[in-house]
């Protein structure tokens, strides 16, 4: 892997840089530390909605202007929020990247915010989030981190409360806009054909005069400790079944976060290596066809968050099924841990899957983006060394510790009979 370098504008933006001579392209990101975690009640999905509004132009770039822009150039952009970041990127042939500079250093600070772009895009975004509402696993998502999660910022999901998104003001977004998007807020990273030492040049020429400002306080409250297994059951209109069971695991930063990281591979196959039917559950669950699909992950985050595995059932067989079979595989993973044959396959699936994942310069450069926000800049380098200190010891103390009845939230979504929903309604 070629070499990061790192360095700290006076402003507080942080710049991160790594030349890839591969092709003439380069990548450039803008990630700013806000997401929906430091949303209050009443402002839920206002993060996301301010990314959308950073397209409605400045008047150096009016709206539209660097979509013709970019596309001309044979380039690509885009953004998006998180629980954790909001971050925005170009990836454009070398000799062209200066437009994609230029136009984020702008965004920084100059954003219009016109009023009635705000209110269009109000009706945009409700409309994204009635669109999602269509997928019965958004409803079991939405109970499950709202079980989970009774004080911190992760209990609502990233485009919000739909009745949050219906009050909210113009003056709260651009209030929120000017609270956050800051140089010593954010880092800029580049990846791909460049001299590190022309690139910072130009970095600084752009950015370095902003004012540094506060750095800005970011809301987030701490989740107190569960007391013991929750359950939620949702029933919408529909015909298949979907039983989701997580439990609480720690943030990106925690070395068992690494070793849950290879549990969940033994359990479920989902390191993203693209075969997981030799994994346990695919055994157990969809091979006796009480099944239709099995999915499982965790996410990097900034705090603790979940290890979630959801079953899509077969349409004659019940969640509690799923869920005996689920809950006899943990205990036999607790018992009997994995053989070391398990743990390396593991190993190389998960590897490969992210290397897989960090081909391109556009999906280096989001890593990078993505360490800055988890606060440890080389957190995307040290990755496969971490992963590969795991033993199978470690695998079962996780498991011992973590996949426990007080550390878990159980979610069903039960479908119902759509014309007896009619008939209700």
């Amino acid at each position: 892997m070629p070499t990061l370098t790192h360095h700290t504008l006076p402003n507080g933006l942080t710049v991160l840089l790594r030349e890839v001579h591969s092709a003439p392209v380069i990548s450039w990101w803008l990630a700013y530390r806000v997401g929906s975690r430091n949303e209050p009640t009443g402002k839920t999905g206002i993060s996301h909605w301010v990314e959308h509004m950073m397209f409605k132009g400045t008047e150096r770039f009016p709206a539209g202007a660097l979509d013709r822009e970019i596309d001309r150039a044979g380039g690509q952009w885009n953004a998006f929020t998180s629980m954790d970041a909001t971050k925005y990127f170009e990836t454009l042939p070398a000799h062209r990247i200066d437009i994609a500079m230029q136009a984020e250093a702008d965004r920084m600070t100059n954003a219009i915010f016109d009023p009635d772009e705000t209110e269009s895009e109000r009706t945009v975004i409700i409309s994204e989030r009635q669109g999602a509402e269509n997928q019965p696993t958004f409803w079991l998502g939405e109970e499950v981190r709202g079980a989970a999660f009774r004080v911190h910022g992760y209990h609502h999901e990233i485009i919000g409360d739909e009745t949050d998104l219906r009050t909210m003001t113009r003056a709260d977004l651009y209030r929120h806009y000017r609270h956050h998007y800051h140089p010593a807020n954010a880092a800029a990273i580049a990846v791909g054909a460049f001299d590190s030492g022309d690139m910072l040049a130009k970095i600084e020429g752009l950015y370095g005069a902003m004012e540094a400002g506060a750095t800005p306080a970011l809301f987030s409250r701490p989740e107190p400790l569960q007391q013991g297994e929750r359950r939620v059951i949702v029933e919408r209109p529909g015909k298949t079944a979907f039983f989701e069971l997580c439990h609480r695991v720690p943030s990106a930063n925690h070395e068992d976060w690494f070793k849950l990281r290879l549990l969940d591979a033994i359990l479920s196959g989902s390191s993203g290596a693209s075969d997981n039917k030799t994994s346990r559950l695919y055994q157990s669950l969809v091979k006796t066809e009480i099944a239709a699909g099995i999915g499982a992950g965790m996410t990097p985050t900034v705090d603790p968050y979940l290890y979630s595995i959801i079953v899509t059932l077969r349409d004659d067989r019940a969640p509690q099924e799923a869920e005996a079979v689920l809950l006899d595989e943990i205990a036999r993973l607790q018992t009997d841990g994995v053989s070391e044959a398990e743990l390396n396959k593991a190993r190389k699936q998960t590897r490969a899957a992210f290397a897989y994942s960090t081909e391109s310069v556009t999906e280096q450069a989001y890593w990078l983006a993505q360490s800055f926000i988890l606060g440890d800049v080389n957190w995307f380098d040290k990755f496969t060394d971490r992963l590969m200190r795991v033993s199978a010891e470690d695998v079962l103390d996780v498991a011992k510790r973590y996949l426990v009845p007080k550390n878990r939230v159980v979610g069903v979504l039960q479908p119902t009979d759509p014309e007896e929903e009619t008939a209700l309604a």
